[in-house]
């Protein structure tokens, strides 16, 4: 079943963010190349695919896994969890209508 991963970040993440990205990626390109991955990205702090210095306010990652609990292992192990860019983090089941 799918899930959806939506982190919100700390205030002034960037600085975190920068530092944990490469394992944070290492951790999608897996899902992605399992075949789990639906999508993946932050959400920019300001109305701009690149917001500089304006960081981000945190993220959405809709996977596919096994179950809720399997899920919520997988991003409470996230290194943006251990880097403390997240304030908070909610997973949810998710169903796709479309496309």
């Amino acid at each position: 079943m799918l899930y959806a991963i939506i982190s919100e970040d700390v205030k002034d993440s960037l600085e975190k963010r920068q530092r944990a990205r490469p394992d944070h990626l290492a951790r999608l390109e897996t899902l992605r190349d399992e075949g789990r991955l639906v999508i993946a990205g932050p959400h920019p702090a300001v109305d701009a695919e690149n917001p500089g210095d304006g960081g981000f306010s945190g993220s959405l990652i809709i996977a596919e896994f096994d179950d809720l609990d399997a899920a919520r292992a997988w991003a409470d192990a996230d290194p943006y969890v251990d880097a403390g860019v997240y304030a908070k983090v909610t997973v949810k089941p998710f169903k796709k209508v479309l496309p």
